[in-house]
């Protein structure tokens, strides 16, 4: 059972999306937070599998819920859920540490996939939708920490990264590869020393802006 915390300062958005979500037989609901004040002090608390995290909410916005609880290291894997005219937030939020982004009129089938994606290791960082957003958003700063021009992806780190875009998990990377899950771990290590981040989410955003895939 893959637990989730959602978190809304609207009432009809968390209905919808429990509703939503009590359909997979797989998924339950087990905390709705109504700010980002109340979701900083929740979840580390209940410890969710996956969060559904709102931007723009009273008290503290959902980029501060990230930063917050990424700077404790008690961030679990988030989902943000957004709207159309919010590319800048998105942006910052997924280099906060969001592994990916909803839009908050998702439906069932897309909100039942994302959530296992993200449940079991993966992201929803597809490149289409991140070269829109970084298009949209060229001005704002860089906020990796890495140098300008990491130590260059051998072959198979670059064709592993590849797959990381497209939201694939280490598992589902390793049977693609044929190779064993551990030595797809390794290479992720790898890219993400190479690269300075810290994170797969993070990881293909710079690979994105370097043109490396």
């Amino acid at each position: 059972m893959i637990s989730v915390c959602l978190v809304d300062d609207q009432n009809l958005v968390r209905q919808g999306i429990r509703s939503l979500l009590d359909l997979a037989g797989d998924i339950r609901v087990v905390a709705e937070c109504a700010d980002g004040a109340q979701a900083v002090q929740t979840i580390p608390q209940i410890r969710p599998d996956v969060v559904l995290l709102d931007l723009r909410m009273p008290n503290m916005s959902g980029l501060d819920v990230l930063q917050a609880l990424g700077g404790r290291n008690e961030l679990p894997p988030t989902i943000i859920l957004t709207t159309f005219d919010d590319d800048q937030l998105v942006l910052a939020g997924l280099k906060a540490g969001a592994r990916g982004y909803l839009l908050k009129d998702v439906s069932l089938d897309q909100l039942v996939e994302a959530v296992r994606t993200v449940a079991a290791g993966g992201s929803l960082v597809a490149p289409m939708v991140t070269q829109r957003l970084l298009a949209g958003v060229g001005r704002i700063q860089n906020q990796f920490s890495s140098l300008e021009q990491p130590d260059p992806l051998t072959e198979r780190e670059t064709e592993i990264l590849r797959l990381l875009s497209g939201g694939y998990s280490n598992k589902e990377i390793a049977n693609s590869l044929r190779v064993a899950e551990g030595t797809v771990k390794n290479h992720v290590s790898n890219i993400l020393s190479k690269l300075g981040v810290r994170d797969r989410t993070r990881a293909v955003l710079k690979a994105l802006e370097l043109g490396i895939v």
